[in-house]
């Protein structure tokens, strides 16, 4: 895997999968490209704010580095990314709250196991882990999956739908598009090394594909099994010359879109500078997400609410695993925002904080931060606000009766 910094630059104009990096090496984003070189660079086009909205800016400005590996077509770059994103849970690729929408591609444990296309949620309530071999995605894009299927199933013909031992060959086993399973044209082993190709495609094992074909195809040739050797032949050249061009559309560069937009919000509650306690909640898009809700139980020896929320994100973000925010939410004055800022400095994160200032009935009065959030995301804002003040003083009640 090679690394680019941002300031050089250069990558090649070939397909593969890239991924931005804080200074520390942690991967921010994962994303696909039919040329590295051009799609990576449009994330630096001048227009990006308007084009793409602030969740994309903020990403481009915490990353530090560009990583990337070339594959030999664009459709290896589409199987990868979703290996990669599954393997390494980046923060701001899309999470949508229900990725049961999502495609997966299951592969079945059976004989002669079936490969199949499908919605998450038809999957969970059609098979259990007993019954499947494997499970590749999720996908966010179910017409870029079928496509990409088309492509491996010409090359490796598959079972579906069919059952075995009919009388006649299915629909697609007639067009060559499954081996013949139904009908008992093709065995269990050879069956097999079908699979096997598959599930290396998916996993980014093209070369050990290319050997595995080249030694079938001479043992088939040493057989004099001409017509098969000429099978595998055509197989290995349909790998190397993937017509998938039209895989990866260019204008689909990320889904930073506004419902994926996350707002943490972070207050601390005491009684007369006692039993501190501080929260964190979650706006999704425009929704309230309490399962993301989370207490932090503050030392005793922290006397003051700056030190408090210096102590809130720092544990904060040491869980790399949490999608980082869009926006963070403070519950103060400039003083609140400066400390959040410096701090969030440290770690070499750059994510815009605002702060909410309260008048003596502790109303919301005024919002300190840049206009562009502020204006933008006004509601949201005082929403995350008000849930993190009113999550803080349960706790803190909880905490204090238990105590009495």
């Amino acid at each position: 895997m090679k690394k680019q910094a941002l300031a050089t630059l250069n990558l090649p104009d070939n397909p593969g999968v890239y991924f931005f990096r804080d200074k520390s090496g942690a991967i921010l984003y994962i994303g696909k490209a039919t040329s590295l070189k051009d799609r990576v660079r449009s994330y630096f086009n001048p227009d990006l704010m308007k084009q793409r909205g602030l969740r994309l800016v903020t990403m481009v400005t915490i990353a530090d580095t560009v990583t990337y590996q070339e594959t030999g077509s664009v459709l290896e770059a589409l199987l990868l990314e979703s290996k990669f994103i599954k393997e390494n849970n980046p923060p701001y690729n899309a999470k949508e709250k229900d990725n049961k929408s999502f495609t997966c591609v299951v592969i079945t444990k059976e004989k002669y196991p079936r490969v199949l296309t499908m919605r998450i949620r038809d999957f969970e309530k059609r098979f259990s882990k007993k019954d499947v071999l494997k499970v590749y995605g999720p996908f966010a894009s179910l017409s870029q999956l079928r496509e990409a299927m088309k492509i491996i199933r010409r090359m490796f013909p598959y079972r579906d739908r069919c059952d075995l031992n009919q009388n006649k060959p299915c629909f697609n086993a007639q067009i060559k598009l499954c081996p013949g399973v139904c009908v008992g044209l093709i065995s269990e082993a050879e069956y097999k090394r079908h699979i096997d190709n598959i599930r290396k495609l998916f996993e980014g094992k093209r070369t050990e594909i290319k050997k595995s074909l080249e030694k079938q195809m001479n043992e088939y040739a040493r057989k004099h099994l001409f017509e098969k050797a000429g099978n595998v032949r055509n197989t290995l050249f349909a790998l190397d010359h993937i017509k998938d061009i039209g895989l990866i559309k260019e204008d689909e560069i990320l889904s930073f879109k506004q419902t994926d937009f996350r707002i943490e919000a972070y207050d601390v509650a005491h009684i007369s500078g006692t039993s501190r306690v501080g929260v964190m909640t979650v706006i999704f898009g425009k929704e309230k997400d309490k399962e993301e809700y989370r207490k932090f139980k503050l030392p005793e020896k922290i006397n003051d609410d700056y030190e408090g929320l210096r102590e809130i994100l720092t544990r904060r973000f040491s869980h790399k695993e949490w999608r980082y925010p869009d926006l963070i939410v403070i519950d103060g004055g400039l003083g609140h925002k400066q400390t959040a800022e410096r701090l969030l400095a440290s770690f070499g994160l750059m994510i815009p904080v605002v702060s909410v200032v309260k008048d003596d009935r502790h109303k919301p009065k005024d919002i300190l931060g840049d206009k562009v959030h502020v204006d933008y995301h006004k509601k949201e804002i005082l929403l995350a606000n008000g849930e993190a003040h009113r999550f803080a003083i349960g706790y803190h009640k909880t905490l204090r009766n238990k105590v009495a």
